[in-house]
């Protein structure tokens, strides 16, 4: 209902005030009669019932002596016992009633008469700030002028003393009375009916977003203001995303993001409330702490990566000064100030110590460290020692045989003593492991499944694989040149790879005699030795054994070793004594395992035609069990106090390593295993020496104490 203005210029004889409400006077009818009654309306509608305008014209035929007006107009000034409040305005004085705009009032009914209590009134928010247009005599007054004006009403309502009673009195009280009734009922009737709920504009932070940014007003979940979405994602009321559409045309777009969009596009939402969560600091705390974690991650690498270098420098270092004190120890011996590398000096660091034991006595020895469970199935073979990562490596089937099938190798770490990890290499069984002197971490494999590999542990890849044609039994570096590497085969050939061709072999060596498998491979390094002093391979088969002399490069001189002609199941080479030890299964005329440490010599070129020879003569002889069934790998080095060597070899009618010395032969230790020793490999760790025998299953460690 728009607002209105209405003025009532009331003349009273009596000398009366201005009555903000409903007015009563006790003048005589004539006065009343003749005082002309003004409403003003500034273009603003009035609700006026006929009825209430028939019952005010009889009220005035009926009762002159009172002035009644009418229920649309009343201004709750109640009228008590029929009696009127005397006016308390000046005569002339208009009366002036104010509303504002979405005022709007409620009476019980239009017909009854004036209510005894103040008019209900209900506060309707405007749906925008708009002016509207033709409202010139309108006033916008506060609440709080409504309510001064109601309570000085109310206040000047009781003051005035009843009037005599007109001639008509009855009939004027019986009318009010109907009209009192029927105002009753009419109320009543608007009480039953539930009362609007009012709507509340949203403010403040809370309700930021549920408001319609085109006409800034909070969306429904029904009707046309309904909560609408476009295609782009943000959010509307329906009737004002459509008639934005519609107004736009062709070129329509999203008032937000400026994209293009058409009616089609309007997604109804089913949702009462809609609150977004702004999680974008949480998602930039998430990424920072994956960068952090990465940085940590990477930093615990090359933490571990330095801790192993440091390792390596320690162990280098230790070695060093043990060279250092044993060249002080030859020096003061000599009495010389200088000690050149001369074959006297050879001889005197191959020869075997006799302070290592005196009488049977020994003042050290190995005693048992770890036992490491490498595999519940078995199928562990060969071992092998990783200096610049301090890890031994076995050969064994892979544990998740349906998931990654075939051979590899378990890395076994010396600083905890703990397996850490498996490598997949082969898809066949591993028969030989071997590491290059570069401390590069680059292990050269050998297995059954016609192929040699070079595996970069440092990455646990493989890095280059050879195809040879036949199973290979048997691997080794050249420990002159890095780039070359051996395979001996199934048919007795030994191929010569380089490593910078991946294409194929290099050379063959063919066998001499039979064609036996090769069973062992060993590269003996040049060395300034009188006895032996040239390099070459040793390539060891069931029959026998060749020593392949490197001329060159590329050219090799065969020499038969004189061994026995059966039986022969492993040769390993003390690089530094330049001894070798051959391992011979027990036979017809030998019933026991025997070991035979041999020396390798030179024979002098006399002239150009007789080039000299390479041959072997028996040193020692170290007799073990009588049952041979499996190809041991055994070993000859240096003992760990650095006086002396000694020769450690597994036994399969005991299961146990055994170790003798090599200058006197006899047996200094039996180390224990609970199943046949397949391969043994001494090994240091930050100066501390260790001893390794691998079963199938297992892996033993002994540290010499």
């Amino acid at each position: 209902m728009e607002a209105m203005e209405v003025d009532f210029p009331v003349q009273l004889r009596g000398g009366g005030v201005e009555q903000p409400e409903h007015v009563a006077t006790a003048a005589g009818p004539a006065e009343e009669a003749a005082a002309p009654i003004h409403v003003s309306d500034s273009g603003s509608s009035t609700e006026v019932d006929e009825d209430e305008e028939a019952d005010r014209d009889e009220g005035r035929a009926a009762a002159r002596t009172l002035l009644r007006l009418p229920a649309t107009w009343a201004f709750s000034q109640r009228v008590a016992g029929g009696a009127a409040a005397a006016p308390s305005g000046a005569p002339g004085t208009p009366m002036r009633r104010r509303l504002r705009q979405g005022l709007r009032v409620h009476y019980p009914s239009q017909t009854a008469a004036p209510s005894r209590t103040f008019p209900d009134f209900l506060l309707r928010a405007p749906a925008a700030s708009v002016s509207q247009p033709q409202s010139g005599s309108t006033t916008e007054a506060s609440e709080s002028e409504d309510e001064e004006e109601g309570a000085a009403a109310a206040a000047a309502e009781p003051s005035a003393p009843a009037p005599p009673t007109a001639p008509t009195q009855p009939q004027e009280t019986q009318h009010s009375g109907s009209a009192v009734q029927s105002d009753k009922t009419e109320a009543q009737r608007q009480d039953s009916q539930p009362a609007p709920t009012p709507v509340q504009l949203p403010h403040g932070e809370d309700t930021e977003g549920d408001t319609c940014t085109i006409c800034l007003e909070v969306w429904t979940t029904a009707g046309e203001h309904r909560l609408s979405a476009l295609r782009c994602g943000h959010l509307f009321g329906y009737a004002c995303i459509r008639q934005w559409l519609k107004t736009q045309g062709s070129a329509a777009r999203c008032p937000q993001c400026n994209k293009k969009a058409k009616r089609s596009d309007i997604v109804l939402l089913y949702a009462p409330k809609l609150r977004a969560l702004d999680n974008s600091e949480q998602e930039s705390l998430k990424k920072s702490l994956e960068q952090e974690q990465s940085l940590r991650r990477k930093a615990e690498l090359e933490s571990a990566e330095y801790k192993l270098k440091l390792q390596v420098v320690t162990n280098k270092y230790g070695q060093a000064q043990h060279e250092l004190q044993e060249l002080r120890v030859l020096m003061a011996q000599t009495g010389r100030s200088s000690l050149p590398f001369t074959s006297s000096s050879s001889s005197s660091c191959s020869s075997f110590g006799s302070s290592q034991k005196v009488d049977g006595f020994r003042t050290a020895q190995y005693s048992f460290s770890r036992a490491v469970l490498l595999s519940h199935a078995g199928g562990c073979r060969v071992l092998s020692y990783c200096e610049p990562l301090s890890c031994l490596l076995a050969s064994q089937p892979s544990p998740q045989a349906t998931l990654v099938p075939g051979c590899g190798v378990k890395k076994v770490s010396m600083v905890n003593m703990k397996a850490s990890q498996y490598v997949p290499i082969h898809s066949k069984q591993i028969r030989g492991l071997s590491f290059n002197r570069q401390n590069d971490s680059l292990l050269l494999s050998a297995a059954l499944d016609n192929t040699i590999k070079l595996t970069s542990l440092l990455t646990n890849t493989v890095v280059q694989t050879y195809n040879t044609g036949k199973p290979v039994w048997s691997c080794c570096w050249c420990l002159d040149n890095t780039n070359y590497v051996y395979a001996g085969l199934s048919n007795g050939s030994v191929l010569l790879y380089d490593t910078r061709d991946t294409s194929t072999y290099i050379q063959e060596l063919q066998p001499l005699r039979s064609r036996c498998p090769v069973a062992s491979l060993c590269y003996v390094p040049r060395a300034a030795s009188s006895s032996f002093p040239c390099g070459g391979l040793i390539a060891g088969s069931l029959e026998g054994a060749c020593f392949w002399e490197q001329v060159n490069e590329t050219n090799y001189r065969p020499h038969i070793l004189p061994l026995e002609c059966a039986g022969c199941t492993d040769i390993q080479v003390e690089t530094e004594s330049r001894h070798c030890l051959v391992t011979y299964r027990p036979g017809r005329s030998n019933p026991s395992l025997r070991c035979v440490l041999m020396a390798l010599t030179r024979s002098p070129q006399q002239d150009s035609i007789h080039l000299p020879t390479c041959s072997c003569s028996p040193v020692q002889t170290f007799t073990a069990g009588s049952s041979c069934k499996l190809l041991t790998k055994n070993s000859v080095f240096k003992s760990p106090d650095g006086n002396g060597t000694l020769v450690c070899a597994g036994d399969e009618a005991s299961n146990s390593a055994m170790v003798w010395d090599a200058s006197s032969g006899s047996l200094l230790q039996k180390l224990s295993a609970d199943l046949p020793v397949l391969d043994i490999s001494p090994l240091s760790v930050n100066n501390e020496h260790f001893l390794a025998s691998l079963t199938e299953k297992m892996l033993k460690l002994y540290r010499w104490e």
